[in-house]
């Protein structure tokens, strides 16, 4: 398979993670008409194979729809937050109604599901076809930089993506805890949700948890008292062979002016 058709195809098919992390409380499953459901105007462009297409809608007629598409209401009707490609195998299979997700979010959450959905994909890509951040940046149009820090939130704590997917804290929230260990991670996150933090007070905390973390600790070292009693033979016969000699912490030092006193330090240390 061509890679330029391969990335083609998968950028078609931008599953969400975030259906995995809904809870009932927030959500229901319906039968909706398709027809009234509108395509997410925050996700990217993509390119659906017919073949494809066609093999996933033969399945769907005859296995049934296996994992419900994800909508939230718009105007009285709904728009998609993932699953385009079984939306669309299901009309192709002219089967008028659809298994749906029905979550409650506004088009802020919205616009970030869909980066979450993104990050996905890119992941993906990278995983599946072994290619760098330069090559699918230029597949995709993207900066590599881009490419990179959508990476980066996939990065955080399973409680971490299930918070932004759940809406406690919002993209901004998760981006600055990128990094952070997974205790740090849940600290902040608390800090948020019980103290309703603004993503300025969030980058302030963060701030001061990681200066914390380069902030070396400082050990008690016990300081050991030496007997040098035993050295102190050897440097009287030192100084006699006109040698400087100094005992101090941890030290027996022994100065070098000339050539004779190597002699003379070689000649104390032989053995008679």
């Amino acid at each position: 398979m061509a890679l330029g058709r391969g990335l083609g195809e998968l950028l078609g098919e931008i599953e969400t993670a975030y259906e995995k992390n809904n809870t009932p409380s927030r959500s229901e499953i319906l039968e909706i008409n398709v027809n009234h459901i509108k395509l997410n105007p925050y996700q990217p462009r993509k390119i659906f194979k017919e073949d494809k297409l066609r093999e996933l809608s033969e399945s769907i007629v005859n296995n049934g729809l296996l994992q419900p598409i994800v909508v939230t209401k718009d105007s009285g009707n709904y728009l998609l937050i993932s699953g385009e490609r079984r939306l669309r195998a299901t009309k192709l299979a002219n089967i008028h109604t659809i298994k749906a997700l029905v979550l409650n979010v506004d088009n802020d959450k919205l616009r970030e599901l869909a980066l979450i959905e993104i990050a996905y994909s890119y992941e993906s890509l990278l995983n599946d076809y072994n290619i760098t951040h330069e090559e699918l940046s230029k597949r995709v149009s993207k900066s590599r930089s881009s490419i990179s820090n959508m990476l980066r939130i996939l990065t955080l704590s399973t409680l971490s993506l299930k918070m932004l997917g759940d809406n406690k804290i919002s993209l901004g929230h998760a981006k600055l805890i990128v990094g952070l260990m997974e205790d740090e991670q849940k600290l902040v996150i608390d800090s948020i949700i019980g103290q309703k933090l603004s993503v300025r007070e969030t980058e302030v905390l963060v701030k001061r948890i990681k200066k914390r973390e380069r902030t070396p600790k400082k050990t008690l070292v016990n300081k050991i008292n030496f007997n040098y009693n035993s050295l102190v033979k050897l440097k009287k016969k030192l100084n006699q062979n006109n040698l400087n000699v100094k005992i101090d912490d941890k030290y027996f030092k022994i100065k070098i002016n000339s050539q004779e006193d190597i002699e003379n330090i070689s000649k104390a240390f032989e053995n008679k």
